[in-house]
């Protein structure tokens, strides 16, 4: 089957082309060549008529699909500038390679067996890329596929990866990423990536600022303006209702003169939505008392890792996700495999809420407390949660340890010294 697109209308949804029009610039752009609201767009084509996405559009699309499900963690940029790169915004570019003996095809040349080990084995199954290849010619299926590749090179064999390192092994595979052959890929990316036109719209876009230490450079940190208000906006009736019940959290939102139906977060200064340590406490408490009772994790060594990992910011820090930072693969994994189910995790953007993030940090803690059917250490558990379970050092109280640690003081009266049996469960 042949594919070929002549308007915006045949390759992406009805409700996607609504998201499209709504971006300024987008808008601006094909009012001035001509477009009309309420009929098809048509797409750009180059002189030998293949159709192609402008800057704008190609910016834009590519901050849909990363606000929609890898908030906090994927720089649109990046994905914008590897496009150019691989087919030079083209929508139907196949290139055949001949070593894989496997076509790459799409904005980010994708295969298809790539494509489909991300949607059956790493859980992003929003496109059926299996059952349909030829959705990998659709703009924001590409980029789905093309930023969950990403973001699995970002954190491969489970440490922090540079910048460098993801673009080269996008190129030419994890074992040629250092290799002198992706050397000369690296170094055209960033040119690309400098070049690429400021972006001056997406008030919620995410910000290059990283307070977690992390390497910069591969993720987005928390968005300098969440667009998130109200605690009733991402919190579900019953578990508000549990919020209003805990003695201390009334005693705050009282005192700060909240209402029923209209909670509002603590902002700091650029404006990024926040948890205070009573809400936080309370959030965990709630969380455990109703799903882990038997389970016998402290509230006080969530609150004591959500520091560490999102200063209680309801976005999260980069490079992870919400309050927990738990990210969306892992939460996938936990909702499907363990058979955490309490709540739905469709997308990352669940991740930002705060009581999902809690809900799948606690599962995660108690999974590690028994990794590989043994009953682990507090500094097991604790190390593994932050760096990975396999990059876990007892030789050494490493920094990780120590921060908990000092973050465990805010939330224990008295601050003994945590025994060496496991005292998370």
């Amino acid at each position: 089957m042949v594919v070929s697109f002549k308007y915006w209308d045949d390759c992406i949804e009805a409700e996607d082309l609504k998201e499209m029009w709504k971006e300024v610039e987008v808008s601006t752009e094909w009012i001035d060549a001509g477009e009309d609201r309420g009929q098809k767009v048509h797409l750009s084509r180059d002189p030998d008529g293949q159709p192609y996405l402008t800057q704008t559009e190609m910016r834009a699309v590519a901050y849909i699909v990363v606000r929609r499900h890898f908030r906090s963690q994927i720089d649109p940029d990046m994905i914008c500038a590897i496009a150019e790169l691989e087919s030079d915004r083209q929508l139907l570019a196949v290139r055949y390679d001949k070593k894989s003996k496997e076509a790459k095809v799409g904005l980010m040349q994708i295969t298809h067996k790539n494509a489909v080990w991300l949607f059956s084995e790493m859980g992003y199954r929003l496109y059926d890329v299996e059952q349909n290849p030829d959705l990998l010619f659709r703009p924001l299926v590409s980029i789905y596929f093309g930023a969950a590749y990403l973001k699995w090179l970002s954190t491969f064999q489970d440490k922090e990866r540079t910048e460098e390192f993801v673009i080269r092994a996008y190129k030419g595979g994890t074992k040629k990423a250092t290799h002198k052959s992706t050397l000369p890929y690296w170094k055209s990316y960033i040119s690309v990536k400098e070049s690429l036109p400021s972006r001056k719209f997406f008030d919620d876009g995410p910000s290059p600022a990283n307070a977690s230490g992390a390497p910069p450079p591969v993720h987005a940190g928390a968005s300098e303006s969440s667009g998130t208000e109200y605690w009733d906006s991402i919190t579900t009736p019953e578990d508000m209702e549990q919020m209003w019940a805990h003695p201390d959290v009334v005693k705050e939102w009282t005192r700060s003169g909240e209402k029923r139906g209209k909670v509002r977060f603590s902002h700091d200064a650029k404006k990024r939505s926040y948890l205070s340590r009573v809400e936080l406490k309370a959030v965990a408490e709630i969380i455990l008392s109703k799903y882990f009772s038997t389970k016998g994790v402290k509230p006080t060594y969530l609150c004591a890792i959500a520091e560490m990992v999102s200063m209680r910011f309801v976005n999260g820090v980069s490079p992870r996700i919400g309050l927990m930072g738990i990210d969306y693969s892992t939460a996938f994994w936990i909702y499907m495999e363990l058979g955490y189910r309490a709540y739905k995790v469709d997308s990352a953007d669940d991740l930002t809420k705060p009581f999902v993030s809690m809900y799948f940090g606690a599962a995660y803690l108690s999974y590690l407390s028994e990794y590989e059917g043994k009953e682990r250490t507090p500094q097991f558990v604790v190390q593994a949660y932050l760096e990975g379970p396999k990059n876990v050092n007892l030789q050494e109280t490493g920094p990780s340890w120590l921060k908990f640690e000092q973050a465990l003081g805010n939330y224990e009266a008295t601050k003994s010294k945590i025994q060496s049996t496991c005292a998370i469960l």
